[in-house]
């Protein structure tokens, strides 16, 4: 199995389901789910973790910043979806500030 070059972060409670994400990532890593998120919506889920490049253009085209693409390290392990109180952005690689 290739390694993964990206991960996605998709918070789940701010997803309404617009399949956005799913229509627009190059490398078709997205479905939309057939669980509910609690507001009835069908949030995407990573189908295919080891095609992501970490672009982040579904996070481009996300209206509700549900979503977000990041480059893997080269010897980190993709993330998984998360809930959303469990959700934090990546901290930037380089040197110090």
């Amino acid at each position: 199995m290739p390694k993964p070059k990206g991960a996605v972060t998709i918070i789940i409670e701010r997803c309404k389901g617009c399949g956005f994400c799913v229509e627009f990532c190059p490398t078709k890593v997205l479905e939309l789910s057939n669980a509910f998120n609690s507001k009835g919506y069908h949030p995407p889920h990573v189908v295919a973790p080891e095609k992501c490049s970490g672009c982040d253009l579904c996070g481009m085209v996300c209206p509700d910043f549900a979503i977000f693409g990041y480059k893997l390290p080269a010897t980190a392990a993709p993330s998984s979806e998360l809930r959303p109180e469990e959700a934090t952005v990546p901290a930037a690689q380089g040197g110090n500030s």
